[in-house]
C-alpha cells in the first residue's frame, strides 16, 4: 500500500538525527515557522483576517511583481495595530497564541526556551557551558537589528572567534535567529562581511531580554518592527541588507528592490537621505517604504515607491 509518514517534532536536531539516516531519498522535509501575522489573526478574529488578507495581497504582489491595484482607504487600521502589539510582544507560537493571559504567555515561552536549550542544545549538540549559550543568545536579542562583531560577543560570553560563529551557526540551523548578509557591488564603498541579526520569533526574543511592555513604552519598538517586517516578508525568501562605509544604510533589499521600515506617523511621504542614495545607485523599479499609517504611491527618480504600513507586510 502507498502508505505516508508525517513525522513532527518541536526539535528539528531531534528529527533530522532520528530519521535522516534510515530514509535516504523517502524523505521530504517541511520547515514549519511560528504563525505569521495573518496566521495569527485568523486564529484571533477570522472576518478580520479575512479582510486583511485581500488587502496585504495586493501589496505583496506589489513586492514580488511589480503589480499594481488601489489600495482604497484604511477603516481597519487602528484595529490592526492592536492585534500587532500583541503579535510582536509575545510571537508566533501557537500555544502562546492560544494562552489566555499575558502571564501564561510567558510561562509558555519560558517553557519553548527552556526545551530547546535542554533537547537540542544540551541533549543533541552536547555543548555544555549552557550559561555561555544563554548569554550569546541575551546578547543577540538585545542586538536586534544590529550588526554582528564575533569580537564584542566573544568578549560578552567570555568566549573567541571560532567558538562564536560555531554557536551562531547552530543558532541559524535550529529556527532561533536569521542572519543577513550585506548586498554589494561595490567591494570598497559597501560593507561586505558583517550580518545582521534577526530572531525568527519576537516573543521569544522579548522573553530572553524579559520585556513584555507594550509598544508605546517601548524604546526598541523601531527594531521590533523592522524584525516583523523581515519576518512577513517571507522567512524563505533571499533578502540583504545595504550598507556603505559612510554609513548610508538601507533595511532590506529583496532582488535590488529596497524596504525600509519607519513606524512613524507620516502626513506627507518622505524617504531617508540613505534611501535616495540607493535609488540614485541601483536605479530600482519600485521600492517600500513601510509606515504606521500612510498609504501612498510616488514615483521619485523614476522608481515607483508604495508607502505601506508595516501592518501589511
Amino acid at each position: 500500500k502507498d502508505v505516508k509518514f508525517i513525522i513532527t517534532g518541536s526539535s528539528s536536531l531531534e528529527i533530522l538525527s532520528q530519521t535522516a539516516r534510515f530514509l535516504v531519498g523517502r524523505l521530504f522535509s517541511f520547515e514549519l515557522y511560528p504563525f505569521n501575522f495573518y496566521e495569527f489573526l485568523n486564529a484571533k478574529d477570522k472576518k478580520l483576517a479575512k479582510v486583511y488578507l485581500e488587502k496585504q495581497k495586493k501589496v505583496k504582489e506589489f513586492i514580488l511583481k511589480g503589480k499594481e491595484r488601489g489600495f482604497g482607504e484604511d477603516a481597519l487600521l487602528n484595529e490592526l495595530l492592536t492585534y500587532l502589539n500583541e503579535y510582536v510582544i509575545f510571537g508566533g507560537y501557537p500555544e502562546v497564541i492560544k494562552a489566555k493571559t499575558p502571564e501564561e504567555k510567558k510561562i509558555v515561552l519560558k517553557n519553548i526556551v527552556n526545551t530547546y536549550i535542554e533537547k537540542d542544545v544540551v541533549g543533541y549538540l552536547h555543548i555544555t557551558d549552557v550559561i555561555k549559550f544563554k548569554n550569546l543568545l541575551t546578547a543577540l536579542a538585545f542586538g536586534i537589528g544590529g550588526l554582528i562583531s564575533y569580537e564584542k560577543l566573544a568578549s560578552l560570553c567570555n568566549s573567541y572567534f571560532k567558538e562564536i560563529k560555531k554557536l551562531l551557526e547552530i543558532l541559524e540551523q535550529t529556527y532561533v535567529v536569521r542572519m543577513l548578509r550585506p548586498f554589494h557591488r561595490n567591494l570598497i564603498t559597501e560593507l561586505r562581511k558583517n550580518p545582521k541579526v534577526y530572531f525568527f520569533d519576537l516573543g521569544v526574543r522579548n522573553y530572553l531580554i524579559n520585556n513584555f511592555n507594550p509598544l508605546e513604552r517601548r524604546e526598541d519598538v523601531g527594531k521590533l518592527v523592522e524584525n516583523f517586517v523581515l519576518n512577513e516578508i517571507s522567512p524563505e525568501l533571499s533578502i540583504n541588507f545595504w550598507r556603505t562605509t559612510a554609513k548610508a544604510e538601507v533595511d532590506f533589499i529583496l532582488n535590488e528592490m529596497p524596504i525600509e521600515v519607519k513606524f512613524t506617523e507620516m502626513k506627507t511621504p518622505k524617504i531617508t537621505r540613505s534611501f535616495r542614495s540607493f535609488l540614485e545607485t541601483y536605479k530600482p523599479e519600485r521600492g517600500v517604504v513601510c509606515t504606521k499609517n500612510l498609504w501612498h504611491k510616488t514615483k521619485t527618480m523614476n522608481t515607483n515607491l508604495l508607502f505601506v504600513p508595516a501592518v501589511y507586510l
